[in-house]
């Protein structure tokens, strides 16, 4: 490796000047310093915080950020600029520093108040606060397979968009990850994919400093890492003096031209693995697990700031480093570059030029419309009694010929999940690279959650992934984490009750739609056919402000007819799905148990009880319904009664007198046989609307 890394650094993208001589030392010294400095003081000024890594990586920021990394400071959005993911997110002063450093817009006033409320530098990194943040990070380990979603999207851009001479999609995904991530089992599963997809254009600097939170990681941490990443099939740069510039700029220059040339024939992700020492500069803190989430105290600061010859106040640069850092004309210009590449490559591919930027954008072709009319069209003339994945399936496949952004797999449940359609093709990385938009992502599911994130985040992508309902808790900090950064990610989920059967309680989640409706800004369907699985696919397909979790049964459920405009009242989460005049009580059911609620309402009409049948496939959407829909849908003056093979808690806040749920787990039995265990039968669910209707009538 010595060997390798001794020629000299090869020219940067035009984003960076890799080609140009290092800065004197005495200058890099300055510009890793005031990373330190900046740190270290804005996590005093907050009396919380972790200096440890930004003060250990340093060097690293400076290597990459000044010298290699393609930005413009001036937009953040560019879409042909590099991606930038600090996975081991709680150091993150070290990216606040140099955004500031760099010129984005991040004002030194916004250091000053580091996790404070309402301020532009959140304790951890978070996409759509700060100008520059590609994606939220803190929970470790889920920036490094964002990172891999990433650089997975622009692979898959490149090749569908660049033309001989006009390389429009040509960018790297670098990523700073520390020993947390590497022993969160989610970056095991992102980064193995990755070196199965070969995604040659990510880069993932290694911080291997031995320290965690609880002290020297060796007690608990021995994990080869150089032969694990090499298992994978990434490239490795093993050993690097990660406060060593030069060294770390001809380590970066050799990964660049690995992702660009491939080594020795071969295209791989890199791993960089630094040595380094945590709270570096900090006297009394160096390589100590104190200097990982402590501040560092008023005398060691001060012992620092004498160790590091920073004689400036707190929050003050000098003029030389400020210049030093200055990425904006550079950035410029690399952009100018980029738009005038591209003002030809739209002369001569006019459509692809549009439709690449329609893509970035976020809009959805007007095909969009007219793929869900024709989903539903569909299943209203095949008027079928099957399962919801089934009807899913059947929507995706006008769903996906329609929309090229779409892309999805199963985390190794195609046959099952049904999330394939026709013409997908699968990608495929083996002599040549196949880019198809069925992924099959293996038994995966966090790392395939938190890989679809990274496909949103880095744009042109519609990402989504399928797997069993009760898997979704693997995935479920993913999940979140899609929901926290408003990222228009479809998670599929099939097996959606114990109408699963014979496989048992490990597999029929009871509790897990309840679960996943108590995430915030997560949009949970539950369709109870084939037309309101139309609808929920296109609903999510649609919603640009946040993910959606699609729910979908195993086992055959009937078709159900419908007026046009029922069918337009499914978007609005629950609705009048049978009426009657002068009803006596309401049932409300989602997924499956809608037509058991309609066998009910059949039963209890013969006993002159008449009934009105809410469906509702979707009570987050429901809920944000405006007042007067609501109370016209559930009147307050009827009796309540829901209806989920399910935990009940969530059904209580509708004001209901009852809920035929299920509040414990399931058994190993055919689906027939568990619904009458558990009473999930027309008589019962009949005979509990009597029973709340006699106790209303005794209450009078």
């Amino acid at each position: 490796m010595e060997a390798l890394l001794g020629h000299s650094a090869q020219p940067a993208a035009s984003g960076g000047h890799a080609g140009a001589p290092l800065p004197p030392p005495a200058t890099l010294k300055m510009m890793a310093n005031a990373i330190r400095a900046l740190s270290m003081d804005a996590v005093q000024q907050a009396n919380s915080g972790h200096p440890g890594m930004p003060m250990g990586m340093a060097e690293i920021a400076v290597a990459l950020w000044s010298r290699h990394l393609k930005h413009n400071p001036a937009d953040p959005h560019w879409a042909d600029r590099d991606r930038f993911v600090l996975s081991n997110g709680h150091g993150s002063m070290l990216l606040y520093s140099v955004l500031h450093l760099t010129g984005y817009a991040l004002p030194i006033d916004e250091l000053r108040n580091f996790r404070q409320l309402h301020s532009m530098t959140p304790g951890h990194p978070e996409v759509g606060v700060t100008p520059g943040v590609e994606t939220t990070t803190g929970p470790l380990g889920q920036g490094l397979a964002n990172a891999v979603g990433m650089a997975l999207a622009e692979r898959l851009l490149a090749a569908r968009f660049n033309r001989d001479g006009f390389p429009v999609v040509d960018h790297f995904t670098w990523a700073f990850a520390g020993d947390g991530c590497m022993m969160e089992g989610v970056s095991h599963e992102a980064c193995s994919l990755a070196g199965t997809l070969k995604l040659s254009k990510l880069v993932v600097f290694y911080d291997d400093n031995g320290i965690s939170i609880d002290g020297q990681v060796e007690h608990w941490f021995r994990d080869d890492t150089v032969r694990r990443f090499e298992a994978y099939g990434w490239h490795v740069i093993p050993d690097i003096d990660g406060h060593d510039v030069a060294a770390l700029d001809r380590a970066i220059a050799l990964a660049r031209e690995w992702g660009e040339r491939g080594r020795d024939g071969v295209f791989a992700p890199t791993l960089i693995q630094c040595r380094t020492m945590i709270g570096k500069g900090s006297p009394g803190r160096v390589n100590t697990a104190k200097a990982h989430g402590e501040p560092l105290g008023k005398d060691e600061i001060a012992a620092t700031r004498a160790a590091i010859d920073w004689p400036y106040p707190p929050f003050e640069i000098p003029p030389e480093v400020r210049a030093a850092w200055d990425a904006r004309e550079r950035g410029a210009r690399s952009e100018s570059a980029w738009r005038a590449m591209f003002e030809r490559y739209s002369e001569g591919h006019p459509s692809d030029a549009k439709e690449f930027e329609r893509r970035m954008r976020g809009d959805l072709p007007a095909a969009y419309d007219e793929a869900l009319d024709a989903a539903i069209e569909d299943a209203t003339a095949r008027a079928e009694t099957i399962a919801t994945r089934k009807a899913s399936q059947n929507a995706l496949n006008h769903f996906g010929p329609a929309l090229p952004e779409l892309i999805g797999g199963s985390a190794d449940l195609t046959g099952s999940n049904l999330t394939d359609f026709k013409g997908a093709g699968a990608l495929r990385v083996g002599g040549s690279f196949v880019p198809g938009r069925h992924v099959n992502f293996g038994v995966r599911e966090f790392g395939m959650s938190a890989v679809l994130n990274g496909l949103a985040l880095h744009g042109g992508f519609v990402p989504y992934g399928g797997t069993f309902l009760t898997f979704s808790d693997y995935a479920r900090n993913a999940v979140r984490m899609a929901a926290l950064m408003k990222q228009r990610v479809i998670f599929v989920y099939t097996h959606d009750s114990i109408g699963l059967g014979e496989d048992g309680p490990t597999h029929q989640p009871v509790e897990h739609a309840a679960s996943l409706r108590l995430i915030p800004r997560l949009d949970v369907w539950r369709p109870c056919d084939p037309i309101e699985s139309a609808v929920a696919r296109g609903a999510a397909i649609a919603r640009r402000d946040g993910p959606s979790a699609l729910l979908f049964s195993r086992q055959a459920v009937p078709f159900v007819t419908r007026s046009a405009r029922q069918v337009d009242a499914i978007g609005r989460g629950g609705y009048v799905l049978r009426d009657a005049e002068e009803a006596h009580a309401v049932i409300l059911a989602t997924g499956s148990e809608v037509s058991l609620a309609l066998a009910a309402r059949e039963l209890l009409a013969a006993d002159g009880i008449a009934v009105r049948i809410v469906s509702m496939p979707s009570t987050t959407v429901f809920d944000r319904q405006e007042a007067s829909y609501r109370s016209h849908v559930l009147p307050d003056r009827l009796p309540r009664i829901a209806v989920e093979a399910g935990v009940t808690d969530g059904w209580w806040k509708y004001g209901c007198d009852a809920v035929v749920g299920l509040d414990t787990f399931g058994e190993s039995a055919p689906a027939g046989v568990l619904a009458r265990l558990f009473g999930f039968t027309a008589e019962n669910v009949a005979d509990t609307v009597r029973e709340a209707l006699r106790r209303r009538a005794t209450r009078r």
